[in-house]
């Protein structure tokens, strides 16, 4: 008889899908539990389909995943209507994390599972129980150690304070920092999707860990196999940023890159405007092309268009948009605390650069553009990297992974 496990997570997203898609390949999978769960036909696919609606189509499962979820979508449906209508109670992320939490260890009472597999700030309940009945427990870490980006965003905002106010607050309680910590205490096996992430944790985390860490590197969206190049040679070239406003995603020091390059390069941006009272970030943005936020399908639309995508991120738990420009046929320069460590190869598919650091960003965009006759070779150098890991190899290697866990003493 094969192993089963229940997974949950309140929105399931794309890495969550595919988790759950590789369990059930396996016939490993006993339940999902989340909120909203789109599925060909039912409520919310026909809801997602009316003006306003669509997000209902972000949380879409394969059909065949019908039976095994579960679904609590009311404190969660009232948590989105929120946004349009004030006077509804108000319903915090974490009200919804909780609660799927609870009902993942209410499902493991009844039932009998071999593992539970929890994400951060939604596993602690079900851990403790868990680990009550000598459940294997399984912790996935999409974001990097709490201690690690507040250390960064700390120092961030010491070194540029006229970009602070974008960095966010510390607003996380104590009690839901210590959550945090538990329940990566009680994880028997923790999965991250970069090297940087477990960097985070072996770092930051101020106890000892006997668990094992495994770094399972997301997978690339399908390629773009019609991508055409331009020819480079007699404009300048195009540059694209997509992601938060945000310091955290190393604006500063984007702009002050591409600065000493305004003959050679162009620059357009995609992201949401959330600090229009942000005088550096509006006089930046009033310098290149913003075009604002875009829906997902255009964004890789304007991927293709450009010669080269850059994100300066001074830290993510992986960097979807990375993979998703390379399956574009779109050369990327990332830093080094992002996936770029995990899946490019300087010079070849791409750059890697030290996060924080406008030279080594001057430099790769330099390297950049000596090799604009080289961009459509390492696009396509790029293509090939996304088309060796699509999402089937991460949804093998997590139930890989798992199982040496049971095989594990």
């Amino acid at each position: 008889m094969g192993k089963k496990i229940i997974i949950s997570h309140p929105t399931g997203n794309e890495n969550t899908r595919h988790a759950v898609l590789a369990l059930y390949k396996k016939e490993m999978l006993e339940a999902f539990v989340t909120c909203v769960a789109c599925l060909p036909g039912n409520i919310y696919d026909k809801l997602s389909k009316l003006p306003g609606l669509s997000e209902f189509k972000k949380r879409s499962f394969d059909a065949c995943l019908g039976k095994f979820i579960k679904s609590y979508p009311f404190r969660e449906l009232l948590r989105l209507l929120k946004r349009k209508i004030k006077f509804i109670p108000t319903v915090t992320v974490d009200d919804v994390y909780h609660h799927i939490d609870k009902k993942v260890k209410e499902y493991i009472k009844r039932h009998d599972v071999d593992g539970v597999y929890a994400y951060d700030d939604g596993a602690l309940e079900t851990f403790r129980y868990a680990k009550e009945k000598g459940i294997k427990c399984f912790f996935d870490l999409p974001i990097v150690h709490w201690r690690c980006y507040q250390s960064l965003l700390a120092d961030e905002a010491k070194k540029n304070p006229e970009w602070a106010e974008t960095l966010g607050v510390f607003g996380d309680s104590k009690e839901k920092l210590i959550r945090k910590d538990e329940e990566l205490k009680l994880g028997d096996c923790i999965f991250v999707a970069s090297s940087f992430t477990k960097e985070s944790i072996l770092k930051y985390y101020p106890h000892s860990l006997s668990s094992p860490i495994k770094v399972i590197p997301y997978g690339f969206p399908n390629v773009y196999e019609e991508r055409t190049y331009e020819n480079n040679s007699n404009r300048k070239l195009r540059f694209l940023f997509v992601g938060r406003l945000s310091q955290s995603k190393g604006l500063s020091y984007l702009f002050e890159a591409v600065k000493l390059f305004e003959n050679e390069i162009e620059l357009s941006i995609i992201g949401f405007n959330s600090y229009p009272n942000c005088k550096v970030l509006q006089s930046n943005l009033s310098k290149h092309n913003y075009l604002g936020p875009m829906p997902h399908d255009n964004v890789l639309q304007e991927m293709r268009k450009a010669d080269v995508f850059i994100f300066p991120s001074l830290f993510e738990g992986f960097g979807m948009v990375i993979t998703e420009a390379m399956s574009q046929g779109t050369p990327v320069i990332a830093t080094n605390r992002t996936c770029a460590v995990d899946i490019i190869n300087n010079g070849e598919n791409g750059w890697v650069v030290e996060a924080g650091s406008v030279e080594s960003l001057t430099n790769a965009i330099r390297d950049a553009i000596s090799k604009r006759n080289q961009l459509e070779k390492i696009g396509k150098n790029a293509m090939e990297t996304a088309r060796r890991r699509p999402w089937c190899c991460y949804e093998n290697e997590i139930s890989d992974a798992i199982n040496e866990q049971f095989n594990t003493l």
